[in-house]
């Protein structure tokens, strides 16, 4: 799924059965880079945000609370997609 149909998706409340390596994409596209993180969490961070986003892995799938967390983070911070992608 492309960043964009993610976005839309969960900025409109769909948070089920989120792919976890589109939710890496998405939170990419968004700014963020990969910062660290052990076994198997991966740590992303972006200047300008306060906040870190570690994503963790579960059967292909993002956590469902992850999808959410990002929407709220888009919302927060008014983040829109990176053009240069």
């Amino acid at each position: 799924m492309t960043p964009e149909r993610l976005l839309a998706r969960i900025i409109g409340g769909n948070i089920d059965n989120v792919a976890f390596g589109d939710l890496i994409r998405l939170v990419e596209a968004l700014g963020f880079r990969e910062v660290g993180g052990q076994g198997s969490h991966r740590v992303f961070s972006r200047s300008g945000v306060a906040d870190l986003v570690n994503l963790q892995e579960e059967k292909g799938k993002a956590k469902r609370y992850q999808p959410r967390q990002v929407a709220g983070l888009v919302h927060r911070y008014n983040l829109v997609l990176k053009e240069d992608r």
